[in-house]
């Protein structure tokens, strides 16, 4: 089970680190963050898909074909976690190194569309007001890891879920012969 976890979880990580870098290089070509954000949300799914991969493959090859939901939960819990942890140090590689400014940019970019599509005055004070909790979040990199981790486990959560729902699989039982 320790490789499957290890394995897979890498795997998962990865592609969600890769998709952040390659978003990481398109903030600064682009300030509209409405593509990056919906194609980071679809890597974490297609990266934490790999959750019923890795609870199958352990299932079928190691586990004579049966899983309990709390193993299997167990597998994608841990999976979710070293991807989730390997997104967060990539962002956190990212936005010290390369996107210290990221958090003006996204207020700038939040405020500005809640203006287009028509907010009052109201909406838009208290928008900022939001933005302003976060910003002051952004200035500790515990505040920056917490962010981050929140923005990716639920998303791991609910498939590691799933994947437990869908794969678990009890031992056959054995037809016994009863004599009188």
């Amino acid at each position: 089970m320790k490789k499957n976890v290890l394995v897979f979880g890498a795997i998962a990580g990865i592609i969600t680190a890769g998709w952040m870098m390659v978003a990481v290089v398109g903030h600064y070509n682009n300030p509209n963050f409405e593509g990056s954000m919906w194609m980071g949300y679809a890597s974490m799914i297609v990266a934490f898909s790999f959750i019923f991969v890795a609870v199958k493959n352990f299932r079928d090859k190691y586990n004579n074909g049966t899983i309990s939901f709390g193993k299997a939960l167990k597998m994608g819990l841990y999976i979710v976690l070293i991807g989730s942890t390997i997104y967060v140090l990539t962002w956190l590689v990212a936005y010290y190194c390369f996107m210290p400014d990221f958090m003006d940019k996204y207020v700038a970019h939040v405020i500005d569309k809640a203006k287009a599509g028509g907010a009052s005055q109201a909406e838009i004070a208290r928008q900022k007001q939001q933005m302003a909790g976060y910003v002051s979040m952004y200035k500790n990199p515990l505040g920056v890891i917490v962010l981050t981790y929140i923005e990716i486990l639920p998303v791991g959560l609910v498939i590691a879920l799933i994947a437990a729902v869908i794969l678990k699989r009890k031992p056959a039982t054995e037809v016994g012969i009863h004599t009188v």
